[in-house]
């Protein structure tokens, strides 16, 4: 006999479980008209996973339990397997809250089944707790449960299938949540423990963040799991927007099944609701699938796919409908610009140009350009008369001592001076622009700007959203072609921002075609990547020794011969090293706890995804005596 599997990948909002039961139980019409016989919902379906302190609070617990029940309900003729809290009153967590799980429950004919927990739900064993994951913080684990429990049950006694009846026959289902699969990083293998106890199908049901090229990796862990248990595995997962509040996830779905040799798959479309079916065989434990043909994506369209569905939802979550952007002619501001207008359309979108006596008419002339071809609406606001105005007041005011009697006046330094510009656009015209225009403004800067501070305090690091805050330069660029080539398919960027050097234009020695910043991006976007990306954190030790091994580029992904095109003495690399560290280190800490949320799509993005500490940069010993004999060689 063949059962129908279904996997409902849907939309979870967080913090609705009203919302997201009423979609739930859409969906199981749906599965129903296909005749399906068990669904699938993703981890966490009722509440939504990333909730911060809202797990706290006792009339949101109730609520989703409430909401739960209904679905249970709703489970006449076929099984439900869905992601909701479980809650324990008689017991608290570690921090004197009530005792919560974060559960799979598998519900027939209005009734939950068992597993092998005292419980009628499936609890998480695997709580991640790193990256933006803070799973430790609320909820308690099977492994936390197995040491209260009497005479101690080992892990896989407590590990059991989830039996149900599908027309008479019994099918064993190995029930896992999201990173009970990812058995990489722990000392049990879940998957390999479901199938020691009886399963024959393995069920993960997920709610998993997209990162980039994160799904390469999951097709390779669920894969090979599938293969060496000899069953096949159903991985079921959400999509939609959630948040930690410094970071903006998107849910990708690609809920996927593979086959008992791990090689056939059918994957769910990324980024959209659907609901994937498939036939299975309890006694020959094999899948029936169509194998999908592998979607062809570019590096370029893989990030614009998700920017423009995070930055989408989100804006819907917060009820943005315009925004206002600023443009200098730079790639950063017309890579936004041309983002929100393909997003929100060109009437919602404000474009303002704000020229100081720094900006050239080279780059006022681009911004233009660039307005016209989008569409848009556009302003011009020269802000050198307030500027001047700023300075005067700065400088020439008299400073009371009152401890001495004395008066004095503060010199207004070139620094000082390009803050107070770059303050000026942001915090006076841009944000007064969108408080009238109505809805936001965005931040411009990227990745490499946001992890050596090259930004201003409340100034070109304001906003309601960093849409290319995890984007290198080089990726800004890469996605500003692909706007061109394959949104729009015309130039609305025009071509001469893809070759001007780049330059934040604050003073003489920034204009274009004169200094520019100082910032090398075929180099220095892969330095600063190393600085945070790299899972066991790179540090000046590492750096300096791969430099004087010349294995460097290598390292850091860069074009070879780069290195010592730009650093032709020891001298010269360790100054520049030490210079973008300490800064990585330094205020620059400041400036990235206070910007706005960042649109995630790395492995590590600053906000919660990279946490921090403000502190002095931070050598080595080793590094000291490494970078001492590399001086002494080179001036001996």
């Amino acid at each position: 006999m063949k059962i129908t599997i279904a996997c409902a990948q849907i939309q979870v909002e967080p913090g609705n479980p009203e919302a997201n039961t009423k979609k739930a139980l859409a969906y199981l019409e749906k599965a129903r008209a296909q005749q399906a016989d068990i669904v699938l919902f993703p981890e966490l379906t009722i509440p939504g996973y990333l909730l911060g302190d809202l797990w706290e609070q006792n009339a949101f617990l109730r609520d989703c339990e409430a909401w739960g029940k209904e679905l249970i309900a709703a489970s006449k003729d076929l099984c439900i397997v869905f992601g909701n809290i479980a809650l324990d009153p008689e017991k608290i967590n570690e921090d004197g809250r009530i005792r919560k799980y974060n559960a799979a429950f598998v519900a027939q004919n209005g009734k939950l089944l068992h597993g092998g927990l005292p419980y009628p739900f499936i609890s998480k064993t695997a709580l991640p707790n790193y990256r933006e994951f803070d799973d430790g913080r609320y909820f308690h684990s099977t492994t936390k449960l197995q040491l209260e429990l009497p005479g101690t049950p080992s892990l896989k006694e407590l590990l059991q299938p989830v039996a149900v009846t599908i027309r008479g026959q019994e099918v064993k289902l190995g029930i896992m949540l999201c990173e009970d699969g990812w058995t990489e990083n722990y000392y049990y293998n879940i998957p390999q423990l479901l199938k020691q106890n009886g399963a024959q199908l393995l069920c993960n049901i997920s709610c998993s963040p997209y990162t980039f090229h994160k799904n390469v990796k999951r097709h390779r862990i669920f894969a090979a799991q599938a293969k060496e248990c000899g069953i096949p595995l159903v991985y079921c997962n959400s999509v939609g927007v959630q948040n930690s509040g410094k970071n903006i996830f998107t849910f990708d779905g690609c809920s996927t099944f593979y086959s008992a040799d791990g090689q056939s798959r059918s994957d769910a479309p990324a980024f959209q609701e659907t609901l994937l079916t498939a036939q299975f065989d309890p006694a020959a434990r094999q899948l029936e699938l169509n194998k999908a043909p592998e979607p062809e994506f570019s590096d370029a369209k893989e990030i614009y796919t998700a920017l423009h569905y995070g930055a989408s939802q989100f804006l819907k979550q917060i009820g943005l409908q315009k925004m206002t952007i600023g443009v200098s002619g730079g790639i950063d501001s017309a890579a936004t610009a041309a983002f929100y207008v393909d997003i929100l359309g060109a009437d919602n979108v404000l474009l303002a140009n704000i020229p100081s006596r720094y900006n050239s008419s080279v780059t006022k002339n681009l911004a233009q350009q660039m307005a016209q071809a989008l569409g848009t609406r556009y302003v011009i606001i020269p802000i050198q008369e307030v500027v001047d105005k700023t300075i005067e007041q700065l400088g020439q005011t008299p400073i009371h001592n009152y401890a001495t009697g004395e008066d004095s006046k503060l010199t207004i330094t070139p620094f000082a001076t390009e803050n107070i510009q770059a303050r000026d656009r942001g915090a006076r015209v841009i944000a007064g622009l969108a408080a009238s225009f109505g809805g936001g403004f965005s931040c411009n800067s990227n990745k490499a700007e946001m992890t050596v501070g090259y930004a201003t305090f409340y100034g070109d690091i304001a906003g309601v959203l960093a849409l290319l805050g995890d984007l290198w330069k080089h990726q800004v660029y890469a996605l500003g072609h692909y706007l061109n080539e394959e949104v729009f398919h015309k130039e609305v960027i025009p071509e001469q921002i893809f070759t001007i050097k780049p330059s934040a234009e604050l003073s003489e020695a920034q204009t274009v075609g004169n200094g520019g910043d100082p910032l090398v991006y075929p180099y220095h976007d892969f330095l600063f990547r190393s600085f945070i990306e790299d899972w066991y954190k790179t540090s000046p030790e590492d750096l300096l020794g791969w430099y004087l091994e010349g294995t460097l580029e290598e390292h850091l992904g860069c074009a070879p011969g780069l290195v010592k095109e730009l650093f032709p003495t020891p001298q010269a690399f360790i100054a520049d090293l030490e210079r973008w560290w300490k800064n990585f280190c330094g205020l620059a800490v400041a400036k990235r706890i206070q910007a706005p949320p960042i649109l995630t799509i790395s492995k590590r993005a600053y906000g919660y995804d990279h946490r921090e500490a403000q502190m002095k940069p931070f050598y080595s010993r080793k590094y000291q005596e490494m970078k001492a004999k590399a001086l002494s060689g080179a001036n001996s």
